[in-house]
Order: structure tokens, then sequence, then C-alpha cells
């Protein structure tokens, strides 16, 4: 083994973590290394091996994200939207969005824009659902988006008595509530769903179909109204709000 001399230094871990980051990003900002991505939202997000403080993080994720490739920049909002709001609710992290203001005001203005030109429906989806986060505020908008992609949600009853679980469906299946995942087998009992009046929408749930209607995405409105409408739990047959489990059970 070569003896180790001052002129051979070890790499401190720091280092070599910085060094990792940033070959990363710059794998990711090609728009065509889709491990990259992944490994990203592994190392900065699932298990946070590497540090989402680093100022390379956002600046490079806010160049990203006004580029002129669709792909690469939705990419980089849904990462950022998510890391952001997973720092606010971090005591290490919590101030992140405060320090890199100027970052995410320009973040929240690419998404706004990629926002209004996009056509595929679940890539609306996610630029939804990266304004939200970028925006700050809520924390639950991945899980929102989450079953407007997938057309399901599994919730629970908030019957004190504990009721099983349920799914409810919103797409191409339908639109109702069942007591197993339907996808499983076609012979179980199915309740229809309540989808909320867009009249009498507030708040959020009027803004995000407002938006997706201006927007020219009329079906992504249309199955607003059912997140934000009501399920019927299939075991007590009681009534619940959509959204309103889909935030308890986001903790």
């Amino acid at each position: 083994m070569p003896e180790m001399t001052t002129s051979s230094p070890v790499p401190r871990g720091d280092d070599a973590d910085s060094d990792r980051l940033r070959a990363l990003l710059e794998r990711a900002a090609t728009g065509r290394d889709s491990q990259a991505w992944s490994d990203l939202w592994t190392e900065l997000y699932h298990n946070g091996s590497l540090d989402v403080a680093q100022p390379l993080v956002l600046h490079t994720l806010t160049d990203m994200a006004e580029d002129d490739h669709a792909d690469t920049a939705a990419s980089a909002l849904l990462l950022a939207g998510a890391l952001l709001v997973q720092a606010d609710q971090r005591y290490e992290t919590r101030h992140l969005r405060d320090r890199h203001a100027p970052e995410v005001a320009r973040l929240l203005a690419a998404a706004n824009r990629w926002r209004q030109v996009t056509a595929d429906r679940n890539d609306y989806c996610h630029l939804l659902e990266a304004v939200l986060n970028l925006e700050g505020g809520i924390h639950w908008a991945q899980d929102l988006f989450w079953g407007v992609v997938n057309e399901e949600y599994e919730l629970e009853c908030p019957d004190p008595d504990g009721c099983a679980s349920l799914w409810v469906i919103i797409g191409e299946r339908g639109f109702f509530s069942a007591a197993e995942d339907y996808a499983l087998s076609d012979d179980i009992d199915t309740f229809p769903l309540h989808p909320a009046d867009p009249r009498a929408l507030e708040g959020l749930g009027r803004r995000l179909y407002d938006l997706a209607l201006t927007d020219g995405h009329e079906e992504v409105a249309r199955t607003l109204t059912y997140a934000f409408g009501e399920a019927t739990c299939p075991e007590c047959e009681q009534r619940l709000s959509v959204v309103g489990q889909v935030i308890a059970s986001s903790g």
C-alpha cells in the first residue's frame, strides 16, 4: 500500500458528497438520464444521504426549470417542490424556503408558465402539485395528486369504531368506493361517489378546478370534483369527504 503523505490527502466525506451531488445534477440536466433523477430522489428526498441545504441543489433545479426542455423542467419542478415541503417539516431545514426565496420565486414562475402549455394530463397534474408545493402552506398536495394521476385513493373511514380501509376509484374504471381493491375482483359491492358541485366549490378546490378549466384540462377539472366530493364507506355507509381523508392520512 503506498504511503500516505501530505501531498495525497484523503478526500473528506462532505467533499465527496458535494462531488456526487454535482455529478448527479449534471447528468439529470442532460434530460437523458432517468437513473440520475431516481438517484436524486433517493438521496435527497427519501433517505437524505445528500444534503438538500447545499445551495447547489435549488440553484441548479431552478436553472433546469427555466430551460426549454419540458421533461427536464417538469422533473426539476416536481423534485424542488417536494424537497421544500419536506424541508418545511424538518427542524434542521425548515427555513430553507426563506433562505432561497429568489430561487423559489423563479421556480414558481416557471411552474405556472409550464402549467399553461402542458397538454399531457398526468404531466399537468404533477405541475399543479409542484405549484402548490412551491407556494407552501399545505403538505398534502403530493397525496392529492397521486390519487388524481393513479385514479384511486386508499383511505380510512373516519368512524371512531374503526371501519376497514376503503378504495375510492376516480377514472376510467368509474367513480365509486369499494371495500377492497376493485382491480383484484369484479365481484364486490360498490357505492357511487358524490362529486362536489363546481358552483359550490370553495378555497383550494375552486382554485384548482378553475385552473384546470382555464388551462384546457376539462377531464382533470371533472376528476377534481370527485376528489373534493364525498365517498360512502362500504362498511358503515357513512359519507365522508375524500380530500378530508386524504389530508388525515397524510399526517
